[in-house]
């Protein structure tokens, strides 16, 4: 039986970040891979909202407000009231997660470079395939997609 498209991706997602948490761990870092693209979106060292930390990552709001409020709660974060708007919080890196930027700089190289590898052993790059379905999702999202489908069955059910 042919696995469906979201059961293989989640499997591919067991696949890559258990590999990278396992890399973490090795390097002796205390470190979950869904913090990632918020400590990419803050390692500037610019304090910005939990909406502009989301938008730089690529990420939703709440995939970015719950890995801030985790990160927050392990400290590798700091939060503070905007000058601007009192109704504001900042989120920048902590004193720690400063410290932590360059072992986690150096497993990032490593895991791009095993990406590039994977992308070196399959007939299509996986990172170029991804990038073509995300793009073709923003045209024309997945759920509109189901619902054509599902019309398109109703309608040849109909027909005697």
């Amino acid at each position: 039986m042919r696995q469906g498209l979201g059961t293989q991706l989640r499997h591919l997602i067991d696949l890559l970040d258990g590999a990278v948490a396992a890399s973490y761990d090795e390097a002796g870092i205390d470190y979950r891979p869904r913090y990632t693209p918020v400590m990419r979106a803050l390692e500037s060292g610019q304090p910005r909202t939990v909406s502009q930390i989301a938008e730089a990552a690529g990420i939703t709001q709440p995939a970015a407000t719950q890995t801030v409020a985790l990160m927050l709660k392990a400290g590798l974060l700091a939060a503070s009231v905007s000058d601007k708007d009192a109704r504001q919080k900042l989120i920048s890196l902590s004193a720690e997660g400063q410290d932590l930027l360059p072992k986690l700089r150096q497993c990032w190289q490593a895991t791009r470079a095993a990406a590039d590898s994977l992308d070196r052993d399959l007939p299509y790059p996986l990172s170029e395939a991804l990038a073509q379905a995300i793009a073709a999702l923003q045209t024309q999202p997945f759920d509109e997609r189901i619902r054509k489908a599902r019309a398109a069955i109703n309608n040849k059910k109909e027909v005697p």
